[in-house]
């Protein structure tokens, strides 16, 4: 096989915002530094979120300002509402990606605002960027197959706002199982129903391994016609505000498993499987990744 698959790095972000160990800035660029020297070249590298209720994701300022723009890499910024808008495009952030979470229960806790309030600031930051300009924008629809607090998420739930942000002209939505209880039949499912909800709009998804099926998923998705999937280096990630939450699928597993069928991915695998262990190791902790466990095969 000769098709690309683009991984969208988000270990600067969602792999560390969930960790005990509050990592200082120097330590975040070298990560993403390295990252980058691995292949990364769409990296979700800050969330411009309160560091007080956030810590680990405090200097997003000092981060950006750190990184030289580069052509062929973009940074992208998280962005919850109006005020992480302003911030991203203060920073100059190559994109922008605002949240959505799927339920109230969620929204409420994560972002303290209901899903038809997170859409009232989608629609209203893409109104901005139209007039004055700003990063590319795309959105992520959080726990888009499961919610921790209102159990179970309707397919009817994400369609809705996958047209509402295909409706305001976002060009990327991706799909996010946040809690990861998704399986894969559920996936191809949810693919299918979004396709036809936003036929103009490519489609990213994103899958934690809570519950051991985050690369099936992943498979599940490159099968239905998925092109860019999010992962997070050693596994690394979770939600401070969604209990038992765990790591993303990881960045060297999914290389591994895609490289290995044909897939073109263009990073180092080897790269990235010593990122792994050497940022669980700054983190204290036994990387969450087989591959940084295993090593590749063939050795």
């Amino acid at each position: 096989m000769s098709r690309f698959i683009e991984i969208v790095e988000v270990g600067p972000r969602d792999g560390l915002q969930n960790e005990r160990a509050v990592l200082s800035v120097d330590e975040k660029l070298d990560l993403i530094r390295k990252l980058e020297a691995a292949g990364a070249r769409r990296t979700e590298v800050v969330s411009f979120v309160n560091p007080a209720r956030v810590p680990q994701m405090a200097g997003a300022e000092d981060i950006m300002a750190a990184l030289p723009q580069d052509p062929l890499r973009s940074r992208i910024g998280l962005v919850l509402n109006m005020r992480g808008w302003d911030r991203c495009i203060s920073t100059g952030c190559d994109e922008a990606n605002v949240v959505v979470c799927a339920s109230d229960g969620f929204g409420v806790r994560n972002q303290g605002a209901t899903v038809s309030q997170q859409l009232d600031t989608l629609t209203a930051i893409a109104e901005r960027r139209a007039v004055e300009g700003g990063p590319p924008i795309t959105a992520t629809i959080s726990v888009a197959f499961g919610c921790p607090f209102n159990g179970e998420v309707s397919e009817d739930q994400v369609v809705a706002i996958v047209r509402e942000a295909a409706a305001v002209g976002v060009a990327e939505i991706a799909i996010a199982d946040t809690i990861g209880v998704a399986d894969p039949w559920t996936v191809r499912k949810r693919i299918e129903a979004a396709k036809a909800a936003a036929p103009g709009a490519k489609l990213r998804m994103h899958f934690h391994d809570t519950r051991n099926t985050g690369l099936a998923n992943a498979y599940a998705s490159v099968e239905a016609g998925i092109d860019v999937l999010d992962a997070s280096v050693g596994g690394l990630g979770g939600c401070p505000f969604a209990p038992n939450a765990t790591g993303n699928i990881g960045t060297e597993d999914l290389v591994y498993m895609l490289e290995r069928a044909g897939f073109e991915t263009g990073y180092d695998l080897a790269a990235l499987i010593a990122i792994g262990r050497e940022i669980s190791d700054r983190l204290g902790k036994a990387p969450a990744s087989s591959l940084a466990r295993a090593g590749a095969f063939p050795a």
